[in-house]
């Protein structure tokens, strides 16, 4: 039995502040390689992953994202240096599925590494604006593509959250 998985598993918690500090490039390369061993329906890796650690670009995509919550000012990532973003091809049918499970792998892979994230919604909003358009186009997709899910990824401000109480039935063999 693999013990060190099944703690990560279970310890893993939504960092909501981080410390300025830029995640290294040794732990970013092993949480974006974690990333691309997630499931794909039928193995076909349709998703991008896409790692966003120029301030410029960061500062940018928190805007678009507080933007779609009707707060510019708004920091939806929650001060993290890198921000990891998860892209689908639009006519993909699979995008949403697929690509969630590819950042849960990386959610759970950044606490394994150390490191603190937490998953943020707006995606699919944030790149139908000219601005995120813009930044797929930079980025040097050609194909017309999605944002399907983010997070934010850094080293936690103050202590690790503990786990809430599981509630009463979750779980039913039948």
């Amino acid at each position: 039995m693999k013990q060190e998985a099944l703690e990560v598993l279970r310890n893993r918690r939504a960092i909501r502040s981080y410390k300025e500090e830029q995640v290294p490039s040794d732990l970013l390369q092993k949480v974006l390689e974690m990333g691309t061993y997630a499931p794909t329906a039928g193995g076909r890796q349709k998703p991008y992953i896409v790692a966003v650690q120029d301030p410029d670009t960061v500062k940018l995509l928190k805007k678009l994202n507080g933007r779609v919550m009707g707060n510019e000012d708004a920091d939806p990532y929650y001060g993290a240096s890198t921000i990891i973003l998860v892209l689908a091809p639009k006519d993909y049918a699979l995008a949403d599925l697929d690509c969630a499970s590819i950042l849960v792998n990386m959610l759970n892979a950044a606490y394994a590494v150390g490191l603190g994230s937490v998953w943020v919604h707006r995606s699919h909003e944030v790149f139908e604006y000219e601005e995120g358009k813009a930044l797929l186009k930079k980025w040097g997709f050609e194909e017309e593509l999605q944002g399907v899910c983010s997070m934010a990824l850094g080293y936690a401000e103050g202590e690790h959250p503990e786990a809430a109480p599981r509630k009463e039935g979750y779980v039913r063999i039948v």
